[in-house]
C-alpha cells in the first residue's frame, strides 16, 4: 500500500471498543495499512488477543484497557498512548452502550445518563485530550462511529438514537472548531451489522427477515464493511472531508416504503 493515499505508515491510532465487532475490524485494517494501533476496551485479555493477532501478522499494536465511561481511564488511555508511541494521529471513537430496550418515556434516569455519558460525553473527553496535540502538528483525524439510529425514530432504542444524533452534532461542531488547525472530524453511521453489540436484533429471526426485506442489498452488514470507511476517514484519501457523516446501511435508509 506504499505511495497510496491510504498508506498509514508512521501514524498512531487509538480505537476504542476494539476487542470485537467494528472496532476490532477497524484496528486490524488500520494496522494492515501501516498504523501503530492501540487496542482498547474494558477487558485487557480480550484486547490482548486482538493485539497479538496484529503483531503476528507483522503489525504494531499495544493494549491499553479503558472503560470510556470513566474519565480517569480515558485520561490514562490518551496519556498512555502518547507515552508509548509519542503521539496520536487517528482517534476512532467506537465504544458505545445501549443498556435499555423499550419505550423512550419509560427509561430510568440512570439508564439515560449511562447512554449519554458513554456515547456522547466520552467522545468529548477523548477529543479534548487527543485533538490539541494533533493540532500542534497541523494534522489529525477523529472518526466517531455513530448509527443510523440517529437518523430515524425508534420505538425501542430511542435513547440510543438520541445519543447517536448528538454525535452527528458533536462531529460538525468539532470540525468547525479544529479544521483551521488541520484536524478533521467525521462520523460513520452504520445500519444493522452482525456484531455482538447488535446480537439481540439480528438473532431475532422475524425482525431480521423484516429488515432484510426492506434493505436494498437484502442483508445486514459485516464489521469489515464498516472498517473500510474508517480507514478512508483516517487516511489522506479523505483529506478534504470534515464534519460529514457516511451512512453505511445497505441502503435501508433510502429504500422506498
Amino acid at each position: 500500500m506504499k505511495n497510496t493515499p491510504f498508506d498509514l505508515t508512521g501514524k498512531v491510532a487509538i480505537v476504542t471498543g476494539s476487542s470485537r465487532g467494528i472496532g476490532r475490524s477497524s484496528a486490524e485494517l488500520l494496522a494492515k495499512l501501516g498504523a501503530k494501533v492501540v487496542v482498547s476496551s474494558r477487558k485487557a485479555e480480550a484486547c490482548k488477543e486482538v493485539a497479538d493477532g496484529i503483531v503476528a501478522a507483522g503489525g504494531d499494536a499495544t493494549v491499553i484497557p479503558c472503560n470510556i465511561a470513566r474519565k480517569a481511564e480515558v485520561e490514562a488511555l490518551i496519556s498512555g498512548t502518547i507515552k508509548h508511541y509519542g503521539k496520536i494521529d487517528i482517534l476512532v471513537c467506537n465504544a458505545a452502550v445501549n443498556p435499555y430496550y423499550g419505550p423512550l418515556l419509560d427509561i430510568t434516569d440512570e439508564a439515560f445518563d449511562k447512554i449519554m455519558g458513554s456515547n456522547v460525553k466520552s467522545n468529548i473527553w477523548l477529543s479534548a485530550l487527543a485533538i490539541p496535540q494533533m493540532a500542534e502538528r497541523g494534522n489529525g483525524s477523529v472518526v466517531i462511529i455513530s448509527s443510523i439510529g440517529g437518523l430515524r425514530g425508534s420505538t425501542v432504542i430511542g435513547a440510543y438514537g438520541i445519543s447517536k444524533a448528538a454525535d452527528f452534532a458533536l462531529c460538525r461542531s468539532l470540525a468547525g472548531e479544529w479544521g483551521p488547525k488541520g484536524v478533521r472530524v467525521n462520523c460513520i453511521a452504520p445500519g444493522l451489522v452482525k456484531t455482538d453489540f447488535a446480537r439481540a436484533l439480528w438473532e431475532d429471526e422475524a425482525m431480521l427477515k423484516r429488515r432484510t426485506a426492506t434493505t436494498p442489498l437484502r442483508r445486514i452488514g459485516e464489521p469489515d464493511e464498516i472498517a473500510g470507511a474508517v480507514a478512508y476517514l483516517a487516511s489522506d484519501a479523505s483529506s478534504f472531508m470534515t464534519g460529514q457523516t457516511i451512512v453505511i446501511d445497505g441502503g435501508v435508509t433510502t429504500a422506498a416504503t
